[in-house]
């Protein structure tokens, strides 16, 4: 199949300055790329908050780091310089202590999961006055809004509920009409890519990984390092044309997909036993008392599936284009618009079924096989 108009991933040696643990405020808010407005008014925000916030845009829009800015600024109220370089350390790694981050561990937030939240929510902070939960995807709220509402409605004082969902559905809107809404709009490449370029990545390297990133500068950050991006983004190019009608052929490229995926997880893992030694020069030298063993073990997992899922996402999106090219080349033949089309419809499908935590693998079969219309299996 003939792919138009695409040029492919820079390759070759990155040279990235690495970019220092933030110690101020100011610095995290500075991760919060393109969302002046949304910054502005929670900065003013912060000098005198309310009881809970409701922050809706897209997913790479910026809503977690604004989050992480918001937290900061609440928890080192009063602090002095030395504090507050700690607190604002921890709450780059979302790992201290008043900080409590919710991610579903479900295809949607599940009641007890609910019930859990109002049970941490009313618990007293651990270091300050100030306790700040964190809900994140909440548009998958379901039917365990009911139980939140009053939490968020009249938190204990000194509590504090950040609400992150992509939009507002039914089931969100009574705890939405209690929360102050922040609106966050997708992330224009041109201002992610000035921001890496500011921190050291090379201009049409930048570009790049802007695109893939999807507008997350963690994401971004992650992958202007990462080697093996242009690969990834050629095996995901290729699959059309590699689908041949055989279940061999339908494995063999899952297995590719798979391999490349747990390669691209190499440096998030390096990157986690880099905290993990450090943690375990901190428990030695402070004990295991306080140290947030469990929290940053809990963040490892989630950060893991979140750039799987991301992964995941970003190649789904590059086949997409590429049957989206066929059908442009196509258009108007009447060769093969309506299979064309299908596979498109069964590709957006496919990452619907990445928001319900699917199986990995299983959902990467499913999908080449429908791609597959006239499977071929191969005798034993």
């Amino acid at each position: 199949m003939a792919l138009s108009g695409r040029r492919s991933i820079v390759a070759g040696p990155r040279v990235v300055r690495p970019v220092p643990s933030p110690t101020s405020v100011d610095e995290l808010w500075a991760d919060t790329v393109g969302q002046d407005r949304a910054v502005a008014s929670l900065r003013s925000a912060a000098e005198r908050p309310v009881h809970a916030y409701l922050f809706v845009g897209p997913r790479g829009s910026g809503r977690r780091s604004a989050a992480r800015g918001f937290a900061a600024a609440l928890l080192t109220k009063g602090l002095d310089d030395q504090a507050t370089a700690r607190a604002v350390g921890l709450v780059a790694r979302e790992s201290h202590p008043d900080l409590i981050v919710v991610e579903r561990s479900g295809p949607s937030i599940s009641r007890d999961q609910a019930r859990s939240v109002v049970e941490r929510a009313s618990l007293t902070p651990v270091e300050g006055d100030v306790k700040v939960l964190v809900l994140t995807e909440f548009h998958l709220v379901a039917d365990a809004a009911p139980i939140l509402l009053k939490a968020i409605e009249e938190p204990t004082p000194g509590t504090y509920f950040i609400v992150i969902a992509d939009d507002v559905p039914a089931e969100l809107v009574t705890i939405a009409s209690r929360c102050v809404r922040i609106d966050f709009t997708p992330v224009a490449e041109p201002a992610l890519a000035a921001r890496l370029v500011a921190e050291g990545v090379a201009g049409e390297v930048a570009l790049d990984v802007a695109r893939a990133s999807g507008g997350d500068l963690r994401r971004a950050r992650l992958l202007a390092t990462d080697q093996g991006l242009a690969e990834r983004v050629a095996t995901w190019n290729a699959v059309p044309g590699r689908l041949d009608g055989t279940g061999t052929t339908v494995m063999a490229i899952v297995d590719d997909i798979t391999a490349m995926i747990d390669r691209a997880q190499q440096p998030i893992d390096a990157q986690h036993a880099d905290e993990i030694a450090a943690l375990k020069q901190r428990i030695q030298e402070y004990g295991e008392r306080g140290s947030g063993s469990k929290a940053i073990e809990e963040r490892h997992r989630r950060e893991r599936r979140r750039l799987r899922s991301d992964e995941l996402r970003f190649g789904l999106g590059l086949l997409a284009t590429a049957y989206r090219d066929q059908l442009v080349a196509s258009t108007g033949s009447g060769r093969g618009e309506a299979g064309t089309v299908a596979a498109i419809s069964e590709i957006h499908r496919s990452v619907e079924a990445i928001e319900r935590n699917a199986g990995e693998r299983l959902m990467l079969l499913a999908l080449l096989v429908k791609l597959c219309p006239d499977l071929r299996v191969s005798a034993p």
